[in-house]
């Protein structure tokens, strides 16, 4: 008999196609907005200008100093560049960085969001903001942060640059693989963390090989999207726990530490949920752990924690921070046992 479920879908707007970056001012307008800061990170201020300068009058500024992990600080900069500009909505030009940035602003204002996403992140279909202050990096989930408009054009993402890619999009796996067994998953959310996982598996190699493989991009940006509205429907459980502490504790670059953190995290709950785990297991030769190691060691993908520049030393406070008011998760959390798993990270050794 089939077990009892419950689904909720989160109520954003997906565009998704080959140009589709071109129908902003389109969404802007739909959304009863004229007045439109623009996001970026410094890495992407020039593209950030030039979209609003296609817009022209519907753009009343940019700011380009999103950063990893949503610092506090540089949030309270933005909303007094918003509150200046007289902006009346943001739009979200990159990755998980600017994302984070739009929804700590939507999270404090409820300033309407369009995302044009240019990396694999799946941040941009959460109602979940991750935010940064005192060393700290902190979880809150609120209707108000889930951006309104997600576009989707798969050309944007051709300039990514591989390494870049590659752990994003083990970064957005990262996401469905905790769906499958989380608390409250259901069969709908199985499903599409099972095809996110899929897509990803069959479009990365493929973007290693050629970046200007537009199939395979359009192929990640589809995983992508599947993997990051799973996380957004469901709960986080141990490896973002780990990665939250990482990231936040010793400001490590995120995707990377996902990338790095993801084999090591599944083999961890892979006694725990076999069953709700086989059908990502089989997309990797039946080891989920070991699987995914020699899929991310087959796409150059960082492997060790140390090639961060984290220390041995700080292993023991991570493990203590990790083990406190954890996430629930289907393995019990035990501070030896994850001491032993961030070793292992750290080392770059395969998971058995």
């Amino acid at each position: 008999m089939r077990s009892a479920f419950t689904f909720n879908a989160n109520p954003a707007r997906i565009v998704f196609g080959l140009g589709a970056s071109a129908n902003v001012a389109a969404e802007v307008s739909g959304l009863g907005c004229s007045r439109a800061l623009v996001l970026s990170t410094p890495f992407q201020a020039e593209d950030a200008g030039k979209l609003a300068a296609d817009l022209g009058a519907m753009a009343v500024g940019v700011f380009s100093e999103a950063a990893m992990h949503t610092p506090v600080d540089v949030t309270e900069k933005a909303m007094a560049a918003f509150e200046a500009a007289g902006a009346d909505c943001v739009i979200a030009l990159g990755g998980g960085s600017t994302i984070g940035l739009g929804k700590a602003i939507a999270y404090r204002n409820d300033a309407p969001q369009v995302v044009i996403a240019t990396t694999y992140a799946g941040s941009e279909v959460t109602p979940i903001l991750g935010q940064t202050e005192n060393g700290l990096k902190t979880t809150v989930r609120d209707a108000k942060i889930l951006p309104e408009v997600v576009i989707y054009d798969p050309n944007l993402t051709v300039g990514l640059p591989v390494p870049m890619s590659v752990t994003s999009g083990l970064n957005a796996m990262a996401h469905a693989v905790e769906a499958v067994y989380a608390e409250n998953r259901n069969p709908v959310t199985t499903l599409m963390a099972v095809e996110g996982v899929r897509a990803l598996r069959d479009a990365l190699p493929g973007i290693v090989a050629d970046p200007s493989n537009i199939e395979a991009r359009s192929e990640a940006l589809y995983g992508a999207w599947l993997c990051g509205t799973v996380l957004g429907t469901v709960g986080m459980a141990l490896h973002h726990k780990i990665c939250h502490t990482l990231g936040g504790t010793f400001d490590l670059p995120h995707a990377e530490t996902h990338a790095i953190m993801l084999p090591h995290s599944a083999a961890y709950n892979a006694p725990a949920a076999a069953r709700e785990m086989q059908p990502l297991a089989d997309l990797f030769g039946g080891s989920i752990g070991g699987g995914m190691w020699d899929f991310a060691k087959s796409l150059n993908a960082p492997l060790a924690l140390r090639d961060l520049q984290v220390q041995e030393a700080d292993l023991d406070r991570a493990a203590d921070i990790a083990t406190q008011n954890p996430y629930w998760n289907p393995r019990p959390i035990e501070r030896q046992a994850i001491r032993e798993l961030l070793q292992r990270a750290f080392e770059g050794s395969r998971p058995e």
